[in-house]
């Protein structure tokens, strides 16, 4: 079977580095994780140039703006009404804990994200990992399913990231481009639905 660390290896041969997370600023990664909840990147893409554009990409803006307002600006997202309310609330708590360099530091992060309503497991290894900095693996739903499918191993949140973290350094940049690769197979190969296995560069591995 296939090591966790060498099917890194041929993904990154095949797709190269994915300079993840896109973002000027940790604020921007924080939004950008939020807002791509159960929809495409193009979409979040959008919603952050609405932002921008309004100038209200940043932390303090987000607190101050009408609801109506942040909730045109992040509709293109879908579920535009609680994703607003959602950033209200962080951006809420991270004025408490001193704004996002001290949040950001603080040393129970993801169990203060986890505590934001609205903000699930994924979402919060999402900013701890690309934002923070903290060697956690984030699992999405392409994770999953090259997981089952790969190594025909089914588990849950936590069940998977064990898998992952158990088997590979902890490390930033390794968590930061695995992540992103599996992704890129995903979308690319690995689909929910007609998956382009004869094409896949990790079919011959596979025991799907």
């Amino acid at each position: 079977m296939v090591s966790t660390k060498e099917l890194f290896d041929i993904l990154l041969e095949e797709f190269g580095p994915q300079n993840w997370w896109p973002g000027d600023s940790d604020f921007e990664i924080m939004v950008g994780a939020i807002l791509t909840q159960n929809v495409n990147w193009s979409n979040v893409e959008k919603a952050l140039d609405n932002m921008k554009k309004a100038d209200s990409l940043n932390l303090e803006a987000v607190c101050e703006m009408e609801d109506e307002q942040l909730e045109a600006l992040v509709r293109p997202t879908g579920f535009y009404r609680q994703k607003a309310a959602r950033l209200k609330r962080l951006s809420r708590v991270i004025l408490e804990k001193g704004g996002i360099k001290y949040f950001l530091k603080e040393d129970d992060l993801r169990e203060l994200l986890l505590d934001v309503k609205g903000i699930g497991p994924e979402t919060a290894d999402s900013i701890a990992l690309y934002a923070a900095r903290i060697p956690t693996f984030v699992v999405d739903a392409y994770t999953k399913r090259i997981v089952e499918r790969f190594y025909g191993y089914r588990g849950n949140y936590d069940d998977i990231k064990d898998f992952f973290q158990n088997s590979l350094p902890k490390d930033v940049d390794i968590y930061n481009e695995y992540h992103a690769l599996l992704v890129k197979l995903g979308k690319t190969y690995c689909k929910k639905t007609d998956p382009r296995c004869g094409e896949c560069p990790i079919s011959y591995h596979c025991s799907y």
